[in-house]
């Protein structure tokens, strides 16, 4: 009788694998993602309202930290690769408590931005070997796998978003300096949590040809990074672009935001495990995509007649557009992890994972210019003409997919490999 934990032979080396992993991976990710939202969702007025800094200075610090840190993903990803994932992923957990706690002593802008580019690295880093991590505990179902885990880590955000708010009513010195250390606990329980349930994987045989930046001579993979990272905007089109036009340019009730927020957290926590196992291999990744960018050509639309419709049916409107909108962001999330595992060889999960997430990062950091200049600015033709430039983008998924595949089939046909399915 075969036990608990199954054997999965890759590259001539035995590595347990199983449940008990998955769930401390699981558990590990979900500790973590608490704490993110707790943190979060009162950062910008505790660097603002307690520690005083001009809110210009702390958009500054944010940047610069922001895009200093996205020098670390391929870097730490390579490091992962070559010493074991969990290594890697528990010293960048250990580094992000640590910044995190740093954060209540701070007094000035230099020590904010230093403090911040310091975490801002460390989360780069633990993304690149987080998910180095996840392609190796995947087992025999990595994508049921894969779901699972981003559904407890949607439901950690949620959970500690409503923990904040608590800390943000209370408007203290001392509530906020709470949700911080409490951030730094959740990074140190998670390295705990891994250290004790997930294996130290042994890093796997490399090919001779192997370098630290083979990723980047990878074309197919790079251009679905460019795709999926252009594509992220989707998240902040719920989160930051739909309630500011909710505000200026319809007069639903203010209570409607906060029903798009719960809305959202529900329906991809709901569906994210039941349609994600199903999308399991690049060409279904690639088809993932295509119709995650036709649901939000349709849900930008709906968004964008909230303005135009009475009042009394605006509430209504905004959840069935972010009904949908959920709907393809769950395919979308999907679609990325298909691929982006996927694509990736066994022997170079980290480095991949950290070019996949320098991409996501990118495009996070310019969503905000773009959604509120270019769709705001241009009003009912900015909301169709993002639904146009979603659905093209999806629309490129299934032709990128197919590229990767046929380079890979060529370089397995070339060193006796076996093909990505």
């Amino acid at each position: 009788m075969i036990g608990v934990h199954t054997k999965l032979r890759i590259s001539g080396l035995l590595v347990p694998n199983g449940p008990g992993p998955q769930r401390a991976l699981i558990v590990a990710s979900f500790v973590s993602r608490v704490g993110n939202g707790l943190f979060n969702t009162a950062a910008v007025l505790y660097f603002t309202l307690v520690v005083r800094l001009p809110a210009a200075q702390v958009g500054a610090g944010l940047t610069i930290a922001g895009l200093t840190g996205l020098l670390a993903g391929i870097p730490a990803g390579n490091l992962a690769d070559r010493y074991g994932p969990r290594t890697v992923w528990l010293t960048t957990l250990t580094m992000q408590a640590a910044t995190m706690a740093a954060f209540v002593l701070i007094h000035s802008w230099v020590t904010f931005t230093l403090v911040a580019t310091l975490d801002r690295l460390a989360a780069t880093g633990s993304g690149a070997a987080g998910g180095a991590l996840i392609a190796r505990t995947g087992g025999e179902r990595p994508a049921a796998f894969r779901a699972r885990l981003r559904t407890f880590v949607n439901l950690g955000v949620v959970l500690g978003t409503l923990g904040a708010a608590f800390a943000v009513s209370a408007d203290t010195r001392t509530a906020y300096t709470a949700l911080i250390l409490a951030n730094a606990a959740s990074f140190a329980c998670a390295a705990l949590i891994a250290l004790a349930g997930v294996p130290n994987y042994r890093p796997l045989p490399r090919p001779e040809e192997h370098h630290r930046w083979a990723v980047l001579s990878d074309r197919p993979f790079v251009s679905f990074v460019a795709l999926y990272g252009a594509m992220g905007l989707q998240y902040q089109t719920v989160s930051l672009l739909l309630p500011i036009w909710l505000s200026a340019h319809t007069d639903a009730p203010r209570w409607t935001v906060a029903a798009v927020y719960a809305v959202n957290s529900g329906v991809c926590a709901l569906l994210q495990s039941r349609i994600g196992s199903r999308v399991e291999s690049p060409r279904q990744g690639g088809r993932a995509f295509r119709l995650a960018g036709l649901l939000f050509l349709v849900s930008c639309p709906l968004m964008a007649l909230t303005a135009d419709v009475p009042v009394r049916i605006a509430p209504g409107l905004a959840v069935l557009a972010v009904c949908v909108h959920s709907l393809g962001e769950v395919w979308e999330s999907s679609a990325g992890y298909a691929l982006g595992f996927g694509l990736a060889p066994d022997h170079a999960q980290g480095q991949y994972q950290g070019l996949f997430g320098i991409g996501f990062d990118a495009g996070q950091a310019l969503a905000p210019v773009v959604l509120t200049t270019a769709v705001l600015g241009l009003g009912h033709a900015g909301w169709l003409l993002l639904g146009v430039f979603f659905a093209a983008l999806g629309a490129a998924g299934p032709a990128v997919a197919a590229w990767a595949q046929r380079t890979r089939l060529t370089s397995a046909a070339r060193d006796g490999l076996s093909p990505v399915p």
